[in-house]
């Protein structure tokens, strides 16, 4: 018989009604977690309300036997996502797991973004990590101060749209780059309190990612959300000894990104002058990394 990890741990996983989301979801239910399936049921846009994806992955984990149930609450909402914690608290017992997937787009050239498109993509993406994780690190801290061993695991969504720039997504991408901010944050905060925060940038076929085609059959589908599971997996470990980092997962490969790392160190005696920065910095330029250093097939 094969070992369940995760058996006794309780998980959210937001945004799981289809895509990466419902991957995450079947697969740590498949390790032995129970899963609240939050899904607001939106559109791509951020549209709607439609219970029927979350309950649908519900119904896949209740079927294999597993122990989940299907929410509704609006993550970027504070009050929901305070309820949403609650909810997994008073149905399971507990909570050891938060996985922050939740997301939408609204593409525009910057030029022509409205405020609208702006603050919604941030509300959802950036909002939408924090207001769960905010109430979630509220019932671990007082876990923890009460006595009891906690052995928590936040993961979060990142893009590279957020790490090299995306044309047309200048909401998104600063969403998911301040995703990572969060995540290092989070997990510099939780440490007192036996809480790990790592974020992971998956490359796959989503709702969000249309540009990429299956493959012929028989052919290892590189794209697949189903290969970006195992990391959230491991991640969600009670003994997972990563904490602070950002991780790109797609295919067969698993990269650890260092987004803060110094590529040019240049000094001078006292204060630089104009002319000493034109002269030190005008052929030391790194070169902008595009999407394609670090996933094979992506579109530019």
């Amino acid at each position: 018989m094969t070992t369940r990890r995760l058996e006794g741990r309780i998980a959210i996983v937001t945004g799981a009604g289809r895509g990466l989301g419902r991957a995450y979801a079947l697969a740590l239910a498949q390790q032995g977690a129970a899963v609240v399936v939050n899904d607001l049921g939106a559109d791509l846009n951020g549209v709607g309300r439609d219970a029927s994806p979350a309950q649908s992955v519900v119904d896949e984990i209740l079927g294999q036997g597993g122990k989940a149930l299907a929410s509704g609450h609006d993550v970027a909402e504070w009050a929901e996502a305070k309820s949403l914690v609650e909810t997994a608290i008073s149905t399971f017992g507990g909570l050891d797991i938060l996985v922050n997937n939740a997301g939408i787009l609204r593409d525009r050239l910057f030029a022509n973004m409205s405020e609208a498109e702006w603050d919604t993509v941030i509300r959802v993406h950036l909002k939408g990590h924090a207001a769960p994780a905010r109430h979630a690190m509220e019932f671990w801290r007082n876990q923890s101060k009460a006595g009891r061993k906690v052995m928590a695991s936040i993961i979060h969504t990142t893009s590279l749209a957020g790490l090299v720039g995306s044309f047309g997504q200048a909401n998104y991408a600063s969403a998911k780059l301040a995703v990572v901010g969060l995540a290092r944050t989070l997990a510099l905060e939780g440490v007192r309190y036996g809480v790990r925060s790592n974020a992971v940038s998956p490359s796959a076929r989503t709702r969000i990612e249309t540009s990429l085609q299956p493959p012929p059959d028989g052919v290892f589908d590189v794209f697949s959300p189903d290969n970006v599971a195992p990391l959230i997996c491991w991640l969600a470990l009670a003994d997972c000894p990563a904490t602070g980092q950002v991780f790109q997962a797609y295919g067969n490969r698993i990269e650890i990104i260092a987004p803060s790392a110094i590529e040019v160190d240049i000094r001078t005696e006292g204060r630089w002058q104009l002319e000493a920065v034109e002269q030190a910095l005008n052929h030391r330029l790194p070169k902008l990394p595009r999407l394609g250093d670090f996933v094979e097939g992506l579109p530019q």
